[in-house]
Protein backbone atom coordinates (compact mmCIF):
# COMPACT_ATOMS: atom_id res chain seq x y z
CA UNK A 1 0.00 0.00 0.00
CA UNK A 2 3.15 2.36 0.81
CA UNK A 3 4.50 1.94 -2.58
CA UNK A 4 1.18 2.16 -4.14
CA UNK A 5 0.92 5.58 -2.64
CA UNK A 6 4.25 6.55 -3.93
CA UNK A 7 3.36 5.68 -7.35
CA UNK A 8 -0.07 8.04 -7.32
CA UNK A 9 2.46 10.58 -5.63
CA UNK A 10 4.22 10.12 -8.93
CA UNK A 11 1.95 10.09 -11.93
CA UNK A 12 1.00 13.61 -12.82
CA UNK A 13 -2.43 14.62 -11.78
CA UNK A 14 -4.99 14.95 -14.30
CA UNK A 15 -6.82 18.08 -16.00
CA UNK A 16 -10.44 17.82 -13.54
CA UNK A 17 -13.33 19.55 -15.32
CA UNK A 18 -16.15 19.74 -12.73
CA UNK A 19 -19.23 19.74 -13.98
CA UNK A 20 -22.29 21.35 -11.32
CA UNK A 21 -26.20 21.36 -12.59
CA UNK A 22 -28.28 24.24 -11.53
CA UNK A 23 -31.41 25.26 -11.47
CA UNK A 24 -31.97 28.71 -9.09
CA UNK A 25 -29.37 27.76 -6.88
CA UNK A 26 -27.52 31.55 -6.55
CA UNK A 27 -27.79 31.28 -2.21
CA UNK A 28 -25.68 27.96 -2.74
CA UNK A 29 -23.49 28.62 -4.87
CA UNK A 30 -21.21 30.62 -2.70
CA UNK A 31 -20.66 27.89 -0.41
CA UNK A 32 -20.39 24.93 -3.78
CA UNK A 33 -17.45 27.28 -5.19
CA UNK A 34 -16.06 27.73 -2.16
CA UNK A 35 -15.50 24.21 -1.39
CA UNK A 36 -13.87 23.47 -4.73
CA UNK A 37 -10.18 22.39 -5.03
CA UNK A 38 -7.46 24.78 -6.01
CA UNK A 39 -6.05 23.79 -9.29
CA UNK A 40 -9.00 22.35 -11.31
CA UNK A 41 -8.62 22.81 -14.91
CA UNK A 42 -12.67 24.09 -15.08
CA UNK A 43 -15.87 24.47 -13.95
CA UNK A 44 -18.70 24.47 -15.96
CA UNK A 45 -22.36 25.52 -15.11
CA UNK A 46 -24.84 23.73 -16.28
CA UNK A 47 -28.14 25.89 -16.04
CA UNK A 48 -31.84 24.86 -16.39
CA UNK A 49 -33.00 28.64 -17.07
CA UNK A 50 -32.95 29.67 -14.07
CA UNK A 51 -34.88 32.62 -12.81
CA UNK A 52 -32.89 34.02 -10.20
CA UNK A 53 -29.03 35.34 -10.20
CA UNK A 54 -27.56 31.50 -10.28
CA UNK A 55 -25.62 32.48 -13.72
CA UNK A 56 -24.28 35.98 -12.15
CA UNK A 57 -23.36 34.78 -9.08
CA UNK A 58 -21.37 31.98 -10.86
CA UNK A 59 -19.90 34.55 -12.47
CA UNK A 60 -18.75 36.88 -9.92
CA UNK A 61 -17.61 34.18 -7.52
CA UNK A 62 -15.13 32.22 -10.33
CA UNK A 63 -14.71 35.25 -13.66
CA UNK A 64 -13.64 32.16 -15.74
CA UNK A 65 -16.70 29.62 -15.34
CA UNK A 66 -18.38 27.85 -18.22
CA UNK A 67 -21.70 28.61 -18.29
CA UNK A 68 -23.74 26.32 -20.44
CA UNK A 69 -27.34 25.65 -21.10
CA UNK A 70 -28.71 22.55 -20.83
CA UNK A 71 -31.33 21.58 -24.15
CA UNK A 72 -33.97 20.27 -22.48
CA UNK A 73 -35.46 19.83 -18.77
CA UNK A 74 -34.10 17.63 -15.53
CA UNK A 75 -30.48 16.85 -13.90
CA UNK A 76 -29.81 14.16 -16.37
CA UNK A 77 -30.01 16.27 -19.71
CA UNK A 78 -27.67 18.68 -17.75
CA UNK A 79 -25.18 16.56 -17.10
CA UNK A 80 -25.14 15.07 -20.22
CA UNK A 81 -24.63 18.52 -21.23
CA UNK A 82 -21.76 19.30 -19.30
CA UNK A 83 -19.89 16.16 -20.00
CA UNK A 84 -20.30 16.97 -24.10
CA UNK A 85 -18.66 20.25 -23.12
CA UNK A 86 -15.60 19.41 -20.40
CA UNK A 87 -12.30 19.75 -22.56
CA UNK A 88 -10.58 17.94 -19.39
CA UNK A 89 -9.15 14.70 -18.62
CA UNK A 90 -11.45 13.88 -15.93
CA UNK A 91 -15.18 15.00 -15.30
CA UNK A 92 -16.28 15.72 -11.81
CA UNK A 93 -20.30 15.29 -10.90
CA UNK A 94 -21.25 17.94 -8.13
CA UNK A 95 -24.28 18.85 -7.02
CA UNK A 96 -25.53 22.83 -5.89
CA UNK A 97 -27.25 22.71 -3.36
CA UNK A 98 -24.35 21.80 -1.01
CA UNK A 99 -25.03 18.64 -0.33
CA UNK A 100 -21.91 16.66 -1.82
CA UNK A 101 -18.78 17.85 -0.90
CA UNK A 102 -16.16 19.11 -3.21
CA UNK A 103 -13.59 18.72 -1.27
CA UNK A 104 -13.51 15.30 -1.38
CA UNK A 105 -12.92 15.38 -5.49
CA UNK A 106 -9.04 14.43 -5.14
CA UNK A 107 -9.95 11.28 -3.08
CA UNK A 108 -11.90 10.12 -6.26
CA UNK A 109 -9.01 11.98 -8.60
CA UNK A 110 -6.41 9.23 -6.67
CA UNK A 111 -8.87 6.24 -7.00
CA UNK A 112 -8.69 6.88 -11.08
CA UNK A 113 -4.98 7.22 -10.83
CA UNK A 114 -4.83 4.05 -8.89
CA UNK A 115 -6.50 2.20 -12.06
CA UNK A 116 -10.61 2.80 -11.92
CA UNK A 117 -12.32 3.51 -15.02
CA UNK A 118 -15.12 5.19 -13.10
CA UNK A 119 -14.82 6.47 -9.11
CA UNK A 120 -18.30 5.68 -8.06
CA UNK A 121 -19.51 7.64 -3.95
CA UNK A 122 -21.09 5.56 -1.83
CA UNK A 123 -22.59 6.64 1.43
CA UNK A 124 -23.13 3.22 2.57
CA UNK A 125 -19.49 1.98 3.33
CA UNK A 126 -17.28 2.40 5.81
CA UNK A 127 -15.80 6.41 6.08
CA UNK A 128 -18.96 7.55 4.10
CA UNK A 129 -22.61 8.26 5.17
CA UNK A 130 -25.58 11.04 4.92
CA UNK A 131 -27.37 13.59 7.63
CA UNK A 132 -29.97 13.90 4.70
CA UNK A 133 -31.57 10.20 3.49
CA UNK A 134 -34.57 9.73 5.33
CA UNK A 135 -34.29 5.57 6.05
CA UNK A 136 -37.11 4.99 3.83
CA UNK A 137 -35.45 6.13 1.17
CA UNK A 138 -32.45 4.38 2.20
CA UNK A 139 -34.28 1.21 1.93
CA UNK A 140 -35.60 2.09 -1.76
CA UNK A 141 -32.17 3.22 -2.81
CA UNK A 142 -30.84 -0.51 -1.48
CA UNK A 143 -33.68 -2.69 -3.14
CA UNK A 144 -33.27 -0.86 -5.87
CA UNK A 145 -29.47 -1.42 -6.10
CA UNK A 146 -30.72 -5.30 -5.84
CA UNK A 147 -31.87 -4.94 -8.99
CA UNK A 148 -29.15 -3.65 -10.55
CA UNK A 149 -26.79 -5.80 -8.62
CA UNK A 150 -29.24 -8.70 -10.19
CA UNK A 151 -29.14 -7.78 -13.84
CA UNK A 152 -25.66 -6.79 -13.96
CA UNK A 153 -23.43 -8.98 -11.51
CA UNK A 154 -22.30 -5.85 -9.87
CA UNK A 155 -22.02 -5.33 -6.18
CA UNK A 156 -22.88 -1.34 -5.93
CA UNK A 157 -23.60 -0.35 -2.59
CA UNK A 158 -25.04 3.26 -3.31
CA UNK A 159 -26.99 2.64 -6.46
CA UNK A 160 -28.56 6.59 -6.36
CA UNK A 161 -25.81 8.75 -5.15
CA UNK A 162 -24.96 11.34 -7.75
CA UNK A 163 -21.40 11.92 -6.75
CA UNK A 164 -19.11 10.32 -9.40
CA UNK A 165 -16.08 11.05 -11.00
CA UNK A 166 -14.38 9.64 -14.33
CA UNK A 167 -12.41 9.64 -16.70
CA UNK A 168 -13.71 12.22 -20.11
CA UNK A 169 -12.47 9.65 -22.53
CA UNK A 170 -15.52 6.55 -21.35
CA UNK A 171 -18.47 9.66 -22.09
CA UNK A 172 -19.44 7.72 -25.26
CA UNK A 173 -19.56 4.64 -23.72
CA UNK A 174 -22.32 6.18 -21.64
CA UNK A 175 -24.51 7.28 -24.95
CA UNK A 176 -26.27 9.60 -23.31
CA UNK A 177 -28.43 12.49 -26.00
CA UNK A 178 -28.29 15.88 -26.08
CA UNK A 179 -29.98 16.28 -29.42
CA UNK A 180 -33.20 15.20 -29.05
CA UNK A 181 -36.48 17.00 -29.06
CA UNK A 182 -38.11 16.98 -25.70
CA UNK A 183 -41.10 14.33 -25.26
CA UNK A 184 -44.14 15.42 -26.53
CA UNK A 185 -45.75 13.68 -23.72
CA UNK A 186 -46.55 14.82 -19.94
CA UNK A 187 -43.24 16.53 -18.76
CA UNK A 188 -41.20 16.26 -22.13
CA UNK A 189 -38.26 14.38 -19.90
CA UNK A 190 -36.37 11.58 -21.86
CA UNK A 191 -35.21 8.58 -20.21
CA UNK A 192 -32.04 9.55 -18.54
CA UNK A 193 -33.16 13.16 -18.35
CA UNK A 194 -34.17 13.27 -14.53
CA UNK A 195 -33.16 12.35 -11.52
CA UNK A 196 -32.61 8.47 -12.89
CA UNK A 197 -29.61 9.70 -14.80
CA UNK A 198 -27.11 8.15 -11.89
CA UNK A 199 -29.03 4.66 -12.56
CA UNK A 200 -28.96 5.10 -16.44
CA UNK A 201 -24.83 5.49 -16.22
CA UNK A 202 -24.19 3.02 -13.46
CA UNK A 203 -26.08 0.62 -15.40
CA UNK A 204 -24.38 1.29 -18.87
CA UNK A 205 -20.69 2.04 -16.93
CA UNK A 206 -21.41 -2.10 -15.82
CA UNK A 207 -22.60 -2.89 -19.20
CA UNK A 208 -19.26 -1.79 -20.63
CA UNK A 209 -17.30 -3.51 -17.98
CA UNK A 210 -15.75 -0.52 -16.81
CA UNK A 211 -13.40 -1.07 -13.56
CA UNK A 212 -15.53 0.75 -11.04
CA UNK A 213 -14.12 1.93 -7.39
CA UNK A 214 -16.28 2.85 -4.76
CA UNK A 215 -15.35 6.09 -3.01
CA UNK A 216 -17.22 6.75 0.25
CA UNK A 217 -18.37 9.90 0.62
CA UNK A 218 -20.61 11.92 3.33
CA UNK A 219 -23.95 13.49 2.25
CA UNK A 220 -24.88 16.56 3.80
CA UNK A 221 -28.41 18.60 3.89
CA UNK A 222 -29.41 21.25 0.88
CA UNK A 223 -28.35 24.31 2.02
CA UNK A 224 -30.82 26.59 1.28
CA UNK A 225 -34.54 25.93 -0.79
CA UNK A 226 -36.33 22.53 -1.63
CA UNK A 227 -34.91 19.29 -3.65
CA UNK A 228 -37.38 18.64 -6.40
CA UNK A 229 -36.81 15.23 -5.72
CA UNK A 230 -39.98 12.67 -5.37
CA UNK A 231 -39.14 9.98 -3.49
CA UNK A 232 -42.43 7.94 -4.89
CA UNK A 233 -42.14 9.15 -8.31
CA UNK A 234 -38.81 9.20 -8.82
CA UNK A 235 -38.68 5.88 -8.15
CA UNK A 236 -40.87 4.96 -10.01
CA UNK A 237 -38.86 6.75 -12.55
CA UNK A 238 -35.74 4.76 -11.53
CA UNK A 239 -37.65 1.51 -11.75
CA UNK A 240 -38.51 1.69 -15.33
CA UNK A 241 -35.08 2.87 -16.50
CA UNK A 242 -33.18 -0.23 -14.78
CA UNK A 243 -35.94 -2.35 -16.80
CA UNK A 244 -35.40 -0.33 -20.26
CA UNK A 245 -31.85 -0.24 -19.09
CA UNK A 246 -32.06 -4.53 -18.63
CA UNK A 247 -34.10 -4.86 -22.03
CA UNK A 248 -31.84 -2.53 -24.06
CA UNK A 249 -28.01 -4.54 -22.74
CA UNK A 250 -29.92 -8.17 -23.78
CA UNK A 251 -30.63 -6.69 -27.35
CA UNK A 252 -26.74 -5.26 -27.78
CA UNK A 253 -25.87 -8.46 -26.50
CA UNK A 254 -27.77 -10.50 -28.68
CA UNK A 255 -26.61 -8.08 -31.86
CA UNK A 256 -23.06 -9.04 -30.54
CA UNK A 257 -23.94 -12.54 -30.23
CA UNK A 258 -25.17 -12.85 -34.10
CA UNK A 259 -22.41 -10.73 -35.07
CA UNK A 260 -20.15 -13.15 -33.86
CA UNK A 261 -22.06 -16.41 -35.62
CA UNK A 262 -22.91 -17.61 -31.94
CA UNK A 263 -26.14 -18.33 -30.65
CA UNK A 264 -27.71 -16.07 -28.21
CA UNK A 265 -28.92 -18.17 -25.04
CA UNK A 266 -32.38 -17.58 -22.93
CA UNK A 267 -31.93 -15.24 -20.24
CA UNK A 268 -34.56 -16.20 -17.66
CA UNK A 269 -36.35 -13.29 -15.96
CA UNK A 270 -38.90 -14.48 -13.41
CA UNK A 271 -36.22 -13.60 -10.69
CA UNK A 272 -36.14 -9.88 -12.22
CA UNK A 273 -39.99 -9.82 -12.65
CA UNK A 274 -40.90 -10.65 -9.06
CA UNK A 275 -38.20 -8.36 -7.05
CA UNK A 276 -39.95 -5.78 -9.82
CA UNK A 277 -43.18 -6.37 -8.49
CA UNK A 278 -41.99 -6.83 -4.96
CA UNK A 279 -40.58 -3.13 -5.43
CA UNK A 280 -43.40 -1.32 -6.78
CA UNK A 281 -45.49 -3.00 -3.44
CA UNK A 282 -43.24 -1.57 -1.44
CA UNK A 283 -43.26 2.47 -3.25
CA UNK A 284 -46.85 2.07 -2.42
CA UNK A 285 -46.32 1.07 1.07
CA UNK A 286 -43.05 3.59 1.72
CA UNK A 287 -46.10 6.31 -0.10
CA UNK A 288 -48.35 5.73 2.33
CA UNK A 289 -46.12 5.59 4.97
CA UNK A 290 -45.06 9.53 3.97
CA UNK A 291 -47.88 10.98 3.70
CA UNK A 292 -49.35 9.10 7.15
CA UNK A 293 -51.68 7.25 5.96
CA UNK A 294 -52.50 3.41 5.02
CA UNK A 295 -52.61 2.01 1.60
CA UNK A 296 -53.04 -1.38 -0.18
CA UNK A 297 -52.50 -1.99 -3.03
CA UNK A 298 -52.92 -4.63 -5.48
CA UNK A 299 -50.56 -4.70 -8.33
CA UNK A 300 -50.00 -6.43 -11.35
CA UNK A 301 -46.13 -6.89 -12.46
CA UNK A 302 -45.80 -3.51 -14.41
CA UNK A 303 -44.61 -3.44 -17.91
CA UNK A 304 -41.72 -1.11 -19.06
CA UNK A 305 -41.91 0.64 -22.45
CA UNK A 306 -39.41 1.84 -23.53
CA UNK A 307 -9.97 11.79 7.40
CA UNK A 308 -10.53 9.67 4.66
CA UNK A 309 -10.97 5.84 3.93
CA UNK A 310 -8.95 3.91 0.87
CA UNK A 311 -11.54 3.45 -1.75
CA UNK A 312 -12.92 0.27 -2.53
CA UNK A 313 -12.68 -1.62 -6.00
CA UNK A 314 -16.11 -3.36 -6.77
CA UNK A 315 -15.76 -5.14 -10.05
CA UNK A 316 -18.19 -4.36 -12.73
CA UNK A 317 -19.82 -5.14 -16.07
CA UNK A 318 -20.10 -8.68 -18.52
CA UNK A 319 -16.20 -9.12 -18.74
CA UNK A 320 -15.84 -8.99 -15.16
CA UNK A 321 -12.55 -7.19 -15.10
CA UNK A 322 -10.14 -7.70 -12.14
CA UNK A 323 -10.69 -5.66 -8.82
CA UNK A 324 -8.41 -2.61 -8.07
CA UNK A 325 -7.15 -2.33 -4.62
CA UNK A 326 -7.10 1.39 -4.52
Amino acid sequence: MVSQAKNLENLPWPRVSVVIPTLNEARNLPYVFSQLPADLHEVIVVDGHSVDDTIAVARRLRPDVRVVQQTRRGKGNALACGFEAATGDVIAMVDADGSTDPGEIPRFVDALLGGADFAKGTRFAPGGGSSDITRLRGLGNRMLGAVVNLCHGTHYSDLCYGFNVFWKKHVPALDLDTTSPPSPRGDGLLWGDGFEIETLIHMRVAEEGLCVAEVPSFEHPRIHGVSNLDAFSDGLRVLTTIMAERRRARRRYRSRRRASGARAAAVPASGLVHMQTAFVHMLYILRAIEHGRPCIHRAKSPSVRSGSPSPAAVPSGRRHRRALDV
